[in-house]
């Protein structure tokens, strides 16, 4: 039986995540497996994905294939790289200390690199919320600057019109002073 390990689809539309299983390469996408050996979640950022090591170096040893996809992430993962460093043990070009070295090395190497990765994106997710709070702060400022500009020809508008009604008032009450002194004449 050809065995293959691939990738099948879960989740529902527009959310697909995907369980790395081992099937008979003539079974379908979704159909029966022989073996469920991790997930795989491209809707996070970065990409998750959760695999048993162990099992996933036992198949690969013993002969299963897997898909394009799948191998990108046994790559990422290191089971690739640790088939490859056993095939050197079993040559004999160098012991299985020397393996689980090389290994553990670029397992370090990795997690560096991947590490600085996700300080670079949180610096720059830090600097974008710094600049969007300074522009959020001038558009303020702008707001606040007007709202006082209206503020001050209303209350400018309100003051003259108490001195107009006031004009008006004294000079009403001027022709009512003077009313009754042109008819007492």
């Amino acid at each position: 039986m050809a065995t293959k390990i691939r990738l099948a689809r879960h989740g529902h539309k527009d959310y697909a995540y995907y369980h790395i299983v081992v099937a008979d390469s003539r079974s379908p996408r979704d159909g029966k497996i022989i073996e469920r050996i991790g997930s795989f979640n491209p809707n996070t950022n970065p990409a998750t994905v959760d695999l048993n090591f162990d099992r996933a170096m036992y198949w690969v040893g013993v002969g299963a294939q897997p898909t394009d996809t799948v191998r990108n992430i046994l790559s990422d993962e290191g089971v690739m790289l640790m088939k490859h460093l056993k095939g050197g043990v079993a040559k004999g070009a160098f012991s299985e200390e020397e393996a689980q070295k090389r290994f553990d090395a670029w397992k370090a190497q990795k997690e560096a690199k991947n590490g600085k990765i996700s300080k670079a994106e949180a610096d720059k997710k830090v600097a974008a919320a710094k600049a969007a709070l300074a522009q959020e702060v001038e558009a303020n400022k702008a707001k606040a600057a007007e709202v006082a500009k209206k503020r001050q020809e209303a209350s400018e508008a309100l003051a003259a019109a108490a001195v107009e009604a006031a004009q008006e008032a004294a000079a009403e009450n001027a022709d009512a002073e003077a009313a009754p002194e042109a008819q007492a004449e």
